[in-house]
């Protein structure tokens, strides 16, 4: 895979496949809402510099939570390109759960929950502005395993999520990512609209 997407002179990087894959969980709909182009049932999807899948199955927990997707894959779409020609209109990113190494990531919101932390109604202070979601932590993220010898201050993109940089506290044992600036997401944005 390209390191990075926009560079040619940055080089690439070896990524393990394997038969099992996490990806978002954004990324699968068992019910798609209308131009949704991401996994769904019977739909085709190309995993980045991978290859074309289709959802067939899933498998869910005891609350109906989908916690499997199982997939067929065409071998002969391998690099994410068919042969035939036809084309797929979602690509999405995997991490093989075989070789994914365990982080823990910090996401970084607004400190304040109004544009103005000074505009108080009476008896209030600054304090009663802030944002009580300014900070949440996945503990339990996977990353690809290059990752792995990450060094405290090294910056990365982890694409459609945003950009991040190696905490302090990092150890060998536990990476700690930092976002310090998030992409846009469309789709969040339209069902956001929808209310879904």
């Amino acid at each position: 895979m390209a390191n990075n997407p926009e560079d040619a002179e940055a080089g690439t990087r070896q990524v393990p496949f394997s038969r099992e894959l996490y990806i978002e969980q954004d990324d699968f709909r068992e019910v798609p809402p209308p131009k949704y182009y991401r996994l769904s049932p019977g739909k085709e999807v190309r995993l980045r510099n991978a290859y074309f899948v289709t959802a067939q199955s899933v498998v869910k927990d005891a609350a109906g939570n989908v916690v499997e997707v199982h997939c067929t894959y065409d071998p002969a779409s391998r690099g994410g390109q068919s042969p035939d020609g036809r084309k797929v209109k979602s690509t999405m990113h995997w991490v093989s759960a075989a070789h994914a190494i365990t982080a823990e990531i910090r996401l970084y919101d607004k400190l304040f929950s109004k544009p103005d932390p000074y505009d108080l109604e009476e008896g209030q202070d600054v304090l009663d502005n802030l944002n009580p979601n300014s900070l949440e932590i996945v503990s339990d993220a996977k990353l690809e395993p290059s990752l792995a010898g990450a060094k405290p201050g090294d910056r990365f993109q982890f694409e459609r999520v945003g950009y991040f940089c190696v905490d302090p506290d990092s150890t060998a044992e536990k990476l700690v990512f930092n976002r310090t600036l998030p992409l846009k997401d469309t789709w969040a944005k339209i069902e956001k609209k929808a209310g879904g």
